[in-house]
């Protein structure tokens, strides 16, 4: 957990002591969010006071069941949803973390709090569910169905998650952007029709190529027939990019974190009546990806670039917030480490 700015160390805690009403999961691997390193380098989570458990992507394996709860087992391999506990956010703030051998979901009921997955899905995979839940509350926000022709700025996980989720809702086509080509190949390896590297290349142009055109406004050139565009890469250069590429009634999903303002020329972008939406979390979605994780696993274990053991769980910490050094970074728990 985290004691101090700057400083994140294992810490010996006492597990809340479970009722009849609760549920005990034995945390079998955890992913490393960005937000643990800006945890890390505030020193918690301002304004809670003292040392801030981490982790809250977390999957694992009930060995405890109390007599009043229904719809689990022990040895049920479980997702979790964070946000549902009575203790708090697990790992941003709340009494306890995933980063941990064990966590107690209070009042636990399923579909709610957990959710039981099959046996054989990696456990690293299955971790990816809350961020994978982030992003597909994204291409919810975006309304993109049957047919779409989507664009997705970004290739990190959440990006490479999005992807997928449109491919699970229908899309036709979907093109995925970036600057760095092992992430552009990853993306085709999920299930991306095409890529863009927009360091390389012209995104509107090119759009236009895959996607065909549509008439500009009042003899404007031509706009690409992309219906939906979709900024996990949070950098102003991609909100211009697909203000100028928009065509009539396209929409603008916003699932990134942008650091700095964003200025949006309101003139430029009345006529094509552009529909920008902003998502945030999965109010609805954290064990509604699980049914796109568990189809296809094969395609989201490519989002997990490193896994780590949990003795060094401080290692994956460094590792995971250095830029360019790893995409997603997974904490694995050995059985005798529970």
């Amino acid at each position: 957990m985290v004691t101090r700015a700057d400083v994140a160390e294992f810490v010996e805690t006492t597990r809340p002591e479970a009722g009849p009403n609760d549920v005990v999961v034995r945390i079998r691997a955890c992913g490393i969010c960005g937000s643990d390193a800006l945890y890390t380098r505030l020193g918690g989570i301002p304004p809670r006071q003292g040392a801030t458990p981490l982790g809250h992507e977390p999957a694992g394996e009930i060995i405890h069941v109390g007599v009043d709860v229904t719809g689990a087992a022990v040895g049920d391999h479980v997702v979790i949803n964070p946000m549902a506990n009575r203790d708090g956010i697990i790992g941003s703030g709340g009494a306890q973390g995933a980063m941990a051998p064990e966590v107690v979901l209070f009042d636990a009921r399923p579909g709610v709090h957990f959710r039981v997955i099959p046996d054989d899905l990696p456990w690293e995979v299955a971790a990816l569910n809350e961020p994978m839940a982030v992003a597909y509350h994204g291409v919810n926000r975006s309304g993109a169905g049957d047919g779409s022709k989507v664009v997705v700025f970004g290739a990190g996980p959440v990006g490479l998650g999005a992807a997928i989720g449109f491919r699970s809702k229908g899309a036709a086509h979907v093109v995925v952007v970036d600057v760095v080509p092992s992430r552009l190949e990853k993306a085709l390896r999920v299930g991306a029709d095409a890529v863009i590297n927009s360091a390389e290349e012209d995104v509107v142009e090119r759009l236009k190529a895959l996607h065909g055109e549509v008439p500009g406004f009042m003899g404007r050139p031509a706009r690409p027939a992309t219906d939906v565009y979709l900024d996990a890469a949070g950098v102003p250069s991609v909100i211009h990019t697909a203000l100028e590429a928009a065509k009539n009634r396209a929409v603008l999903t916003i699932v990134a974190v942008h650091k700095t303002p964003v200025e949006i020329d309101f003139q430029q972008i009345l006529t094509s009546e552009i529909d920008i939406r902003m998502s945030m979390g999965y109010p609805t979605e954290i064990f509604e990806v699980t049914d796109s994780i568990i189809e296809f696993a094969d395609r989201y274990r490519h989002i997990v670039s490193d896994v780590v053991p949990f003795d060094h769980a401080d290692d994956a910490l460094v590792l995971a917030s250095t830029p360019g050094a790893a995409d997603k970074v997974v904490v694995v728990f050995d059985e005798r480490q529970s």
